[in-house]
Parts: structure tokens; sequence; C-alpha cells
């Protein structure tokens, strides 16, 4: 019986004695992980995570500093050492109370969060070598607690008789949801889709987020007395004035994300086989079409897909397309030191077989007489200064168009906000972009009452960063509806 299993009743590892080696001499663990030439061929999670034994050994790297940085770095402000320490001296229950009472989805931030870039990059043992691997640590103590059945509910405050509505089931908006629930509040999510989860469910690939832990970390926002309605347009269904003045909620937030794709308008982005990232990610993930004909959804099977973009969502698209039998060409105008992307999800890409069609830029898609797309014709770039995002600017080279013969084009440059809330809301202030405009850290909006956190607010980012602004707006949520009148 492995160490996980004897813990069951007490949360506690088998043998408890703490493993205390001198952190600066133990490397980094890596996570042991399927095989490119294996994970291509399925939509499996491509790392295992951690056993017992190897996350109490990298949990030992820690050095317990006095003023933790890395709890700076992180959105949510984790104590990253209290469940740390305790994942070290095998108190895995504990472990996973410290981490859950700063954040309701650990599993999903263990597997998406970039880490590397927040709490792990103030890691001091990141100085002179690797910093302590924090993520893989958060996802280990939650997938432990799941798979052994430890799932409990945290104290809930007495009920204040307030009701707040909720906009989008994503990141933010379960953030906010479940931080009002402990305190007291009735809550009700309105979702847009068939399923919970926001980008969660429909953006990210199965094989880095399955689809089942995003619904167990929802079901759990559940559990502390959430109400979840999905199929709920707001702007159509109900609008913001509604809810306010006929359902009699007296607060709402707004996390309804960053929906609305962006395209190049290039020559030949209306050819049958021009797919916006959103909408090839949706199809396989929230629709499970890479398992057609077992699920109803289709999916476009190609032989040749080009991925325009940089970022995670390009390699999200690159890396299905491939496991949809492709030959896949990821068409970036910068350089690799440019990319947006995470490092982890880079070096995968590369490893299965993803074509690299760096400082490149598509110029036209070109077609059959029947409208379906042939080839895509690119030019070379070089580096010219900077740009305002602080990256150089890529700068044309005359002469060097070139055609690469493709038969599906993922573009995937970016994504900005649906206009039907802030269109059907009179008095909610947006900026030039569409994004909804906010006072402060608040998240509080131009209307009374009315909150806005995620990518609604400061465009496509991470899961972390909208669950950020989400802990922040339940803070002032739970101020405001303090002060009304009983």
């Amino acid at each position: 019986m492995d160490e996980a299993k004897q813990s069951n009743d007490t949360g506690k590892a088998a043998d408890a004695k703490p493993v205390r080696p001198k952190p600066a001499k133990i490397p980094r663990h890596a996570m042991p992980e399927q095989k490119p030439e294996d994970r291509i061929k399925n939509f499996m999670e491509v790392p295992f995570g951690y056993t017992p034994e190897i996350a109490r050994a990298e949990a030992s790297r820690c050095i317990m500093c006095k003023k933790p940085k890395c709890v700076e770095g992180c959105p949510v402000d984790i104590d990253i050492p209290g469940f740390v320490r305790e994942i070290r001296d095998g108190n895995f229950k504990e472990a996973i109370r410290i981490l859950k009472a700063d954040n309701a989805l650990p599993a999903i931030c263990g597997r998406v969060c970039p880490q590397e870039e927040q709490c792990e990059a103030k890691c001091v043992l990141g100085i002179k070598g690797e910093p302590v691997a924090v993520g893989r640590l958060e996802r280990f103590i939650a997938d432990w607690e799941r798979d052994n059945d430890m799932i409990t509910i945290p104290p809930i405050a007495e009920k204040t008789g307030r009701k707040v509505a909720i906009v989008g089931a994503g990141p933010a908006g379960l953030t906010v949801a479940g931080e009002l629930a402990k305190l007291g509040h009735d809550v009700t999510i309105f979702e847009a889709l068939h399923k919970p989860g926001g980008v969660l469910m429909y953006g990210i690939p199965e094989f880095r987020l399955p689809k089942s832990i995003v619904q167990k970390e929802v079901d759990y926002v559940v559990s502390l007395g959430v109400k979840l309605e999905c199929n709920m347009v707001i702007g159509k269904t109900y609008t913001i004035d509604e809810l306010k003045d006929e359902e009699g909620f007296d607060a709402i937030f707004i996390g309804s994300g960053a929906g609305l794709p962006y395209f190049m308008n290039i020559p030949g982005e209306n050819l049958n086989g021009v797919y916006s990232a959103n909408e090839y990610l949706t199809r396989s993930n929230l629709m499970k079409a890479y398992d057609f004909p077992n699920s109803d959804t289709p999916i476009v099977r190609s032989k040749r897909v080009a991925v325009i973009g940089g970022g995670n969502v390009a390699m999200d698209s690159a890396r299905t397309a491939r496991r949809l039998g492709a030959e896949v060409a990821l068409v970036y105008r910068r350089s690799r030191n440019e990319m947006p992307a995470r490092l982890e999800e880079i070096h995968h890409a590369e490893e299965e077989g993803i074509d690299f069609n760096l400082l490149t830029n598509p110029i036209r898609i070109n077609g059959t007489d029947d409208g379906w797309v042939k080839s895509m014709t690119c030019i070379k770039m070089e580096l010219g200064e900077p740009d305002a995002s602080g990256r150089r600017r890529p700068v044309p080279i005359e002469g060097s168009e070139y055609d690469i013969p493709v038969d599906t084009v993922v573009v995937s440059i970016g994504n900005g906000a649906n206009p039907l809330l802030p269109n059907s809301t009179p008095g909610l202030e947006t900026n030039k972009w569409g994004n909804i405009t906010v006072k402060d850290d608040s998240g509080l909006t131009s209307i009374e009452g009315v909150y806005a956190g995620g990518d609604i607010v400061i465009g496509a980012a991470t899961v972390i960063l909208a669950m950020g602004a989400g802990k922040q707006a339940s803070r002032a949520m739970h101020e405001y509806l303090c002060t009304l009148p009983s």
C-alpha cells in the first residue's frame, strides 16, 4: 500500500518524520510525464504529478525564509511556506487546509499558473540555483485531497440575507462566489455556456487540464452553498438592471472574460478552413470533439495546420492539432525569446514535433477555386527597436515572401471583450478596447454595487490574475454589502 493510501484517515503520511537534508544541496525534482511519441496520440494529461515521496523531498528544499518573498509573488496571497512545510513533514491534510484557505481552485492553479513568473520567481533558492517547485507541490496536495476523498467544507458564516449575482463561471467568478459564500452571502452564478468553468473548460486542452478536475473544483465551490445556473446569457436572458431591480440582487460581479477573437485582417481570412483559436479549442475541449464520434461535436481532421501566434493559446491550438493527426507549423512574427507562452509549453510543443516558423508573419491566405485553404503566404521579419510592449518590433524583410502549404489556419493573436453585456447595460463605462473600466483594485465599476474583474477588465491574461482580481473584488463587495441598510 502506498503512502497516500495509508494516510486516508488522518491526512498524515505514514512516516511523518521530517525529511531535512540541506535544501541547497537537493536538486529540483522533475515531474514524471508521458513520452512525446506516446502523448501525441492521446489527449491524456502529459505530466503524471509527484508521488508523496517526491513531493516531500521537493518540499524539503524550502529554507523557510523569515520574510518569504514567494508570498509577495502570489496574486491570491497563499501561505506558501505554510503548506510546503506541512508537505515536508507529511501532514498532507493540514497542507491542503492551509492552501485552500486562500485558493479554492488549487488543482487548477497547480497545473496552469505561470509560477515561474510569480511565486517561484521570488524564491531565494532561484538566485543561485532552481526555485522550489511551488506549482508542482500545489498540484500534488490538491490531487492528494481529491484522490483520497479528503475534501472538507470550511466553516460558513451565518447567513447575511444579502444576494449576490456572479456573471460568468470562470476563474474570477468562481473565486468571488466561493469567498462571498464563506462569508454568509447568498450567491448565484449565471453561466452562458452549458458547462461551468469558463476558459478552464473551453480554452485549456484536456492534456493540460483534465475537465474532470475542473468539474471537481466547481463542485467544491457549489458545496459552499453557491447556486449555479448554466445556459444563462446575461445581456439576453437577464440584463444587469433586471438582476438588480427585478431579481433583487444587492451586488453583482461581472467576470465574463475576453471571448471575442481577434483576426489579422489579411486577405483570405474568410476562406473555409480558417478558425479562431476560440472556436478550434472550444470544439475540442468543451464539446470533446477530439473524441468524435463518441462525442456529438465533429472537428476538422487536417493534414497540415498553421497556427498564428506565440502565446499559450497558440501552443494549446498547435498541440491539439498535432494530437488530431496533423503536421503543424507555428508562425510567430518575433523570435523565441519574445514568445509570451510559458517555457514549459514551448518545450512540450517542440518535443511533440511542432515546426516553429519564427520571425515570420502571414500576409495572405490562399484558397482553392471552391473556397478552401490551400496555402499561406508569409514574409520573413527582423527585430527593430522596442515597441510599447517593451519587446523589439518586428520589421518585414523586403522580398522574403514564401508560401507554406496548409489546409487549415488557426488564428491565435488575442481576444477582446464581447460587447453584449456592456451594450445592454446603460451607464456601464468601458475603455476604447471595450473592456469594462473599474475605479481601482476593488473592481467597482461606474455603477453602484456592480463590480468586475479578470479578462473583461484587463484583457486576456492568466487564470491566477483573474482569481487575484476576484479575491480583491470579493473583499470590496463584502464591505459594501455590510454597509447596506437592513
